[in-house]
């Protein structure tokens, strides 16, 4: 059997009619790797985490300020504080457990804010354009990455060096909370990823691999790495 992984959704607060939703292109993704997907809206962390072999944690909108002692900003938008406690809540299982996490976008920021750490509101005014990390008004955009040396999870899955990601995203890390590492880098500086130093498989990136994995390896590989590391803990968890 293929491992089961669960997958945040989109809440209705960004969507006029209320619709839980989540771009194609995540499920597309994960079942290109060998996985099959079960959605997940806000409810009972423990409860949908019982069947799965791992989760990921999906983009969309900010998160809500307070959550890490900030303030609202101008452009701070599709705030939803219930789901912001439901990620809290499966970000804190999935890494007690072990559990295989694949952290994309909003999901690095809710592990980054469940460990402590910060969020600058608005990248424009802490890092100014030299890189463009959101298109206007709110598109994606691509740039490059610098996956550091060494022995990271996603240095193994994805490789050292440059890597071309597509970025989407207007808040990023302050203050790195703790027991995490930096495991990449954009060209002005910001954190592009990050990943706790101990424990399981667990990896966040600030870009969308989801948008051109069905063109860049290092993307799909990022994905397959994700399915073997899930795979891995179905087999322990049945032993």
């Amino acid at each position: 059997m293929k491992p089961l992984v669960g997958i945040t959704t989109y809440t209705p607060p960004g969507d006029e009619n209320r619709k839980y939703s989540i771009p194609a292109e995540y499920i597309d993704s994960i079942r290109s790797a060998g996985m099959e997907v079960l959605l997940l809206a806000a409810g009972d962390a423990q409860a949908c985490l019982a069947p799965l072999d791992g989760l990921v944690l999906s983009g969309g909108g900010d998160v809500d300020p307070a959550t890490y002692g900030g303030e609202v900003h101008d452009t701070t938008y599709m705030v939803d504080s219930e789901r912001d406690g439901f990620e809290f809540e499966l970000a804190r299982l999935v890494l007690e457990r072990r559990m295989p996490l694949l952290a994309i976008c909003r999901g690095l920021q809710i592990v980054n804010i469940a460990a402590g750490g910060s969020l600058v509101a608005h990248i424009p005014e802490r890092y100014g354009e030299a890189v463009i990390h959101r298109a206007p008004p709110r598109e994606p955009i691509a740039h490059a990455v610098e996956v550091e040396p060494g022995e990271s999870r996603l240095a193994v899955a994805m490789g050292e060096g440059d890597a071309e990601i597509m970025s989407w995203h207007h808040q990023a890390v302050e203050r790195l909370g703790d027991g995490l590492r930096v495991t990449a880098r954009a060209a002005d500086g910001l954190i592009e990823a990050l990943e706790p130093e101990a424990g399981g498989w667990a990896v966040a990136v600030q870009w969308h691999p989801e948008l051109n994995a069905r063109t860049d390896a290092k993307q799909a590989a990022l994905f397959r790495a994700f399915r073997d590391a899930a795979v891995r803990y179905r087999q322990e968890r049945n032993a």
